[in-house]
């Protein structure tokens, strides 16, 4: 994706007509333009020249992010000036608008003292001016006039949209001070002739129709909503911005054995760093020499420091808390976790959720709508008999108080500092439709080496034959495990390291065939292996075979060792659970998730591991394209997240709903989910799916609140309610009512931020539904032959009354029957032997 700086837009009109002009760009397969970042992201083979022209065209500026500056259709709207990154959003807009208002402020406070102070409570003035209801009339004017001065861009910005053909908030609101402004003048010159022909009569009721102070109170008020909304906006995105403050600017390399300190941006992979205590890793590496506690929470979340020896991976922006140590650089520029970090949060900045969608169409049209209305009011209410200026007051009251902005910033906000909350956690959506999408999911599947369990082999038990001490059987062990290189070896070497045994030097060292292991020590015969190894060759009491059953049945794998024929005891290893795993499944289980464990191991062991962890349903034996099949099965029910961290998890990660990648996983796993977890904990997954579903619940609240706000206001403006109730709005009041709604949406996102998403005590106790168990068949079949052969077999099969669907395989040659009813055999196969195959058997 191709990220570019957008400058000029005011409101979602403006964003959805940049939307709009940048899809039309030969080459650009989709476009998304946020209006809270103002950043738009492109993707297809469109060239950045052709893309940023498309912008200027629709009377916008804009650059690529990195590359600088694009070039600008004007001065007005030019592009952004090139830099960081961080710059671009950095809060510029409210110092300006600050400096804006204060003058607006005084001008207006001199305006309101004149037009309203003396005219209605008789407030003192000039002796020259008192009875000068003309040189009154002139004040006014010169003091509206300084304040529209102030406020120019409003009209910049909303007649050059008008002159596109797009109008904007900034067009309403022109428009509505413009008009307000323009009868007052005309009110102004009829006094004078008024005052000529000395009628006094009619001058005080020409004075009586100046809106001057409704003209430049428009524009104060809805600048006080800006500056509100801008410095609302600028909280939202102080987690990027935070993110993008983190990456250190030197690193201290060795260069010809002397240290060297160089700008970051100098560091290539392979180079050698050191990092003293107190001061932050430079780039991501791998641990050479040293030990130290490094604290990472600045990219996971995790308070507490992780210990760091030689051979461990350290990341960018972390800080070296203990020890000195010396590095090899292994991702350096923007291949660093923290730099992939931010590319995943801008990147769903600019992405829209498939619920903005609402918004935008709606914004697309609302401007001229409104534009419409307004015009159609001001018609009704002179064709009612009123004056010029009752119906004008109306229609600019339409104008005023409808606000598109708080449409388009319903979603964005919400998104922005959500995915931003997910981000100081660890937790990362890669685009807005994940963190949208993430909540609704209703079936959770894990894998489960690496995901539930630790992914790693461990010694559990320790069984000594009778009269056999523990040391004795751990130092048979480790002399055999010591010289092997199976991953089962590795777990009782370690534990043998960690009792600070010594290896015995064996001799006439072998590998069997069966799983098993056999050398000499001091002229005994040592063996070690499986059950089924030992019976073999020296026989295993019943009682020992018992035991090795038994923890077999627990999912873990009997090792057993003999000295001289004689059986010393079991060792089991198994790959445990993380501590985390069973409280993490109760409560996705308590958020009405089904939870379903898929894994290539044997059942046996899948069905132990799964019994301990708590899952609802256990998939085994199932290979990488198996999974992929299994997910697409189990879409059919509903929305289904997969979170696993293995290449062969990457299929089922990309066929799922939402794919959530474990962040100690391997990198296509990576690329492939929706989602990332940094921390690598189970934990977390329902901790994203709750800051989705938060996140979803505050974009329905403003979205709410933008629909109702336009909804109400509109035709209290427009005057529907006179006749009925006598409910009249004052165009001030409608200004300060849309200067306060896109602050009140962007306040109400930035709640999200004291959301706690690992607090599991407010999780609704859902019971899940008992769904209808729907009766699976599995024809075994031959004569297929490739994809013709299925699709002749599926349409045979579905066609019969009662089967719902069938998912038919040349490869497997089996067809997967699901039915509504029950079927008999004899029909399932009937159907398909009379398309020349060969029904062999129906499971």
């Amino acid at each position: 994706m191709e990220q570019y700086h957008v400058t000029g837009m005011s409101c979602a009109a403006c964003s959805s007509r940049v939307e709009k002009a940048v899809s039309k760009v030969p080459g650009v397969e989709s476009c998304s333009v946020s209006l809270l970042t103002n950043s738009m992201g492109v993707e297809g083979t469109a060239s950045p020249e052709a893309v940023i022209a498309a912008v200027e065209a629709a009377g916008y500026g804009a650059s690529c992010k990195g590359r600088g500056a694009g070039t600008s259709g004007d001065s007005g709207n030019g592009a952004s000036g090139g830099g960081a990154e961080a710059d671009l959003l950095e809060d510029t807009e409210t110092p300006v608008l600050k400096k804006r208002l204060i003058w607006s402020i005084i001008f207006l406070v001199v305006l309101m003292y004149f037009s309203m102070g003396h005219m209605m409570w008789g407030w003192p003035v000039p002796e020259a001016m008192a009875d000068n209801h003309v040189a009154m009339g002139l004040l006014q004017l010169l003091l509206t006039a300084a304040v529209m001065v102030i406020n120019q861009k409003f009209f910049i910005s909303g007649f050059r949209s008008l002159w596109h053909r797009a109008p904007n908030m900034d067009t309403l609101v022109a428009l509505g001070s413009t008009a307000a402004f323009g009868y007052s003048t005309y009110s102004l010159f009829a006094m004078t002739g008024a005052q000529v022909r000395g009628d006094m009569d009619g001058v005080m009721q020409y004075m009586h129709e100046f809106y001057f102070e409704t003209a430049a109170m428009i524009l104060a008020l809805i600048t006080v909503g800006k500056m509100l909304e801008a410095r609302s906006k600028g909280k939202t995105t102080d987690a990027l911005k935070n993110l993008m403050k983190l990456a250190p600017k030197t690193a201290v390399v060795l260069r010809d054995g002397t240290e060297t300190e160089v700008p970051v941006e100098q560091v290539v992979k392979g180079d050698v760093f050191v990092v003293r205590p107190g001061e932050n890793i430079p780039v991501d590496g791998i641990v050479l020499e040293g030990i130290s506690a490094v604290n990472e929470a600045a990219l996971t979340g995790e308070s507490i420091p992780a210990d760091k020896n030689p051979g461990d991976q350290v990341s960018a922006a972390t800080v070296n808390q203990s020890g000195f140590l010396k590095c090899e650089a292994s991702r350096v520029g923007e291949d660093t976790t923290l730099s992939q970090i931010i590319r995943m949060v801008s990147d769903a900045a600019a992405t829209k959720a498939p619920i903005a969608k609402i918004a935008d169409k709606v914004s697309g049209v609302f401007v001229p709508a409104v534009i419409g209305i307004a015009a159609v009011t001001i018609v009704i209410w002179l064709l009612c008999g009123q004056s010029i200026g009752y119906a004008l007051a109306r229609g600019i009251s339409v104008l005023v108080i409808s606000c598109p902005c708080a449409l388009g910033l319903a979603t964005p906000v919400a998104i922005m500092v959500g995915n931003g909350m997910g981000a100081k956690n660890g937790i990362l959506f890669k685009t807005a439709v994940s963190l949208e999408e993430a909540g609704k999911v209703n079936t959770v599947v894990l894998d489960k080496t690496g995901t539930i369990t630790r992914g790693e082999p461990k010694v559990t038990d320790l069984i000594m034959a009778e009269g056999v001490s523990e040391a004795e059987l751990l130092e048979t062990a480790y002399a055999l495990e010591a010289r092997s290189e199976h991953p089962l070896a590795g777990a009782v070497v370690a534990m043998a390291e960690g009792k600070k045994l010594k290896v015995c030097d064996v001799q006439d060292f072998m590998i069997l065939p069966g799983n098993g292991l056999t050398a000499v020590d001091n002229g005994d015969q040592l063996i070690g292996g499986s059950l089924t190894f030992l019976n073999d060759r020296i026989g295993v009491p019943d009682d020992v075979k018992t035991v090795a059953q038994r923890l077999a049945e627990e999912g873990k794998t009997p090792l057993l060792f003999a000295r001289s024929k004689k059986i010393l005891g079991v060792i089991a290893v198994a790959d445990v659970i993380k501590e985390d795993s069973p409280e993490a499944i109760r409560q996705l289980q308590n958020m009405g998730i089904e939870v379903v464990m898929l894994t290539g191991d044997n059942e046996r062991t899948a069905a132990a591991v799964g019994k301990q962890a708590g899952v609802d349903q256990v998939i085994a034996g199932v290979l990488p394209d198996g999974k992929e099949a299994e997910i697409r099965r189990l879409r059919r029910k509903g929305k289904v997240a997969m979170v696993g961290d293995g290449i062969n998890d990457a299929p089922a990660l990309t066929r799922a709903d939402i794919g959530i990648a474990i962040g100690a996983g391997t990198d296509v796993a990576i690329d492939a989910a929706d989602v990332v977890l940094m921390n690598s904990k189970l934990s977390d997954v329902p901790a994203a799916i709750r800051l989705s579903r938060a996140t979803l619940k505050n974009i329905h609240e403003n979205l709410f609140w933008a629909f109702i706000y336009n909804i109400i206001g509109i035709p209290l403006a427009a005057g529907v309610w006179i006749p009925l109730f006598g409910w009249q709005l004052n165009p001030m009041f409608g200004a300060a009512a849309m200067s306060l709604s896109s602050f009140c949406v962007v306040t109400n996102a930035l709640r999200l931020n004291l959301f706690d998403m690992r607090n599991a005590a407010k999780d609704k106790q859902i019971k899940r539904k008992q769904e209808e168990k729907t009766m699976e068949k599995t024809m075994k079949i031959e004569g297929m032959m490739c994809g013709h052969c299925e699709a002749t077999v599926k349409k045979a099969l579905e066609a019969l009354d009662g089967v719902d669907h069938a998912d038919v395989s040349h490869e497997q040659d089996q067809a997967v029957v699901t039915l509504k009813e029950d079927v008999a055999d004899d029909v399932l196969k009937k159907a398909v032997e009379d398309k020349d195959y060969n029904v062999v058997s129906i499971s």
